[in-house]
């Protein structure tokens, strides 16, 4: 209780994350996302619309 205000948040900051089992998971999840957002400004893929594709599942799945 002793430390500066800014270095104990910066600590419980660390440690609430350590408790996230999922972190290295969000973290790729974030990088894939920023990929394909990229690709999609660029053009480097096409992307379907969302409707598109539930259509494609469906029709697939005979859902």
């Amino acid at each position: 209780m002793k430390l500066p205000r800014s270095v104990r948040a910066r600590l419980a900051e660390r440690l609430i994350s350590s408790l996230d089992e999922d972190n290295e998971i969000e973290q790729a999840w974030a990088a894939e996302a920023s990929r394909r957002y990229q690709a999609d400004l660029t053009g480097d893929e096409v992307m379907s619309p969302f409707e598109d594709v539930m259509a494609a599942i469906r029709k697939e799945f005979s859902l």
